[in-house]
């Protein structure tokens, strides 16, 4: 693993966000990327969590950044790795890659 415990949250609604019509919903996409960077990377180490945004939360932290989807109209899904905001709306693998690899995460055997 690399330098330490890797979160992935990913938040997100049931209802498909109205500018992202036709993108998969948000809990496809979080099982979505759970599959691909599983396959990709070793996952002793990464932990992953799904903030329903229509939910009340109990974490400052996550009620915080709730209230700042809905005041500025974010795109959803949002996906962090750790503190750090990689994708909005559609998100790609790559720019989540990118930050896996910041972080020292290793690639599976046979994998570039």
């Amino acid at each position: 693993m690399g330098d330490k415990e890797i979160l992935i949250t990913v938040y997100g609604a049931e209802q498909i966000c109205a500018s992202c019509v036709g993108a998969p919903g948000s809990i496809d996409t979080y099982e979505w990327l759970q599959a691909a960077i599983a396959r990709k990377y070793e996952s002793e180490g990464i932990r992953y969590e799904y903030i329903d945004i229509d939910q009340p939360q109990e974490d400052e932290k996550h009620r915080d950044f709730v209230e700042r989807i809905v005041e500025e109209d974010l795109f959803y899904p949002i996906v962090f790795v750790n503190d750090e905001m990689v994708a909005e709306g559609i998100p790609r693998l790559k720019t989540i890659y990118e930050a896996l690899e910041q972080r020292n995460v290793k690639l599976l055997e046979g994998q570039k």
